[in-house]
């Protein structure tokens, strides 16, 4: 009998920790439907696995096109000789070659055209040819050509993603300690270029009964909060440099969620041609987070 009811006490006991890692079926549906939606995105024909190129320019005249004695060649199915990139006072001017039936818009380039980079609220500006595409970023004061192909080998033969098993224990609520004011935090990304970006505060979760903290940081042109993290789960089966994760920004009372169900992979984990931020210390987190995206299997490396 003492043992029948040990079982019995064993088995609620079990089927509570199952309870409290359940999620509710709209929770379960909002991650599915999450999930999609990103797979969407990275195989949109200009997403991250269009990705194949990234040429920095130099000051002055930068030719372009795919044949080896241009200053930047494409490794891509584009003309020869696509036309000279200038830079100048911290301004890239596009010099079309008129044979080469470059687009932007829609529109053939008739004549040169100034490229807005990727940090311009209205930009950026991006030229087409053939399946192509290509734009300037900036990153600090450095110009950059990023060049995307719709026909790219790692969109064409996509692997699909693998996840940890969807985890209520990783919904997990947060109580936000604000900086005031907010404070300016220099960022490395995985090419070494560091980046100045705004902390408006601390996140602070509670994990197997000990409090953590994690530093978010706020993109331009959104109100989530965006959080670059690691954990013990690095390198090993998710990706090494990092992991990415968004919560909602706090309510009146300092309350909001992160839900590490949808961490995911950067962009550099599927190319290597991505400028992906690196975690500020804060953001190591010293256990497991069996949560989320794991490693992809046909990726970059860092």
């Amino acid at each position: 009998m003492k043992q029948a009811i040990a079982l019995g006490l064993l088995l609620v006991a079990a089927g509570c920790q199952r309870m409290e890692s359940a999620q509710t079926p709209n929770e379960q549906q909002e991650i599915l439907s999450w999930r999609a939606r990103r797979i969407t995105s990275l195989k949109a024909p200009d997403g991250w696995l269009s990705l194949v190129g990234l040429h920095w320019l130099v000051e002055g005249p930068n030719s372009l096109g795919s044949d080896p004695s241009n200053t930047i060649v494409l490794k891509a199915k584009v003309p020869p000789h696509l036309g000279t990139l200038v830079l100048a006072k911290g301004m890239v001017t596009l010099e079309p070659n008129p044979s080469a039936g470059l687009t932007i818009g829609g529109k053939p380039m008739a004549a040169a055209a100034v490229l807005i980079p990727d940090t311009d609220p209205k930009g950026p500006t991006v030229v087409e040819v053939g399946t192509v595409g290509f734009q300037v970023i900036k990153r600090n004061e450095r110009f950059g050509l990023r060049v995307k192909d719709s026909e790219s080998e790692a969109r064409t033969h996509f692997r699909g993603i693998d996840y940890f098993p969807i985890d209520a224990k990783w919904r997990v609520e947060a109580r936000f300690e604000p900086f005031n004011p907010p404070r300016h935090i220099n960022m490395p990304n995985i090419l070494g270029i560091t980046t100045d970006e705004i902390a408006p505060g601390l996140l602070a979760f509670t994990i197997d009964g000990k409090e953590y903290r994690v530093e978010p940081i706020l993109e331009e042109g959104t109100k989530d909060y965006f959080i670059v993290f690691k954990d013990a789960t690095s390198g090993k089966e998710t990706y090494g440099a990092a992991r990415f994760v968004y919560a909602p920004p706090p309510d009146r009372e300092g309350r909001t969620v992160i839900d590490f169900n949808k961490a995911y992979n950067p962009p550099c984990a599927f190319t290597p041609f991505a400028t992906c931020p690196l975690p500020p210390p804060q953001n190591r987190l010293p256990f497991r987070v069996d949560a989320g995206e794991k490693k992809y299997a046909g990726g970059h490396e860092e």
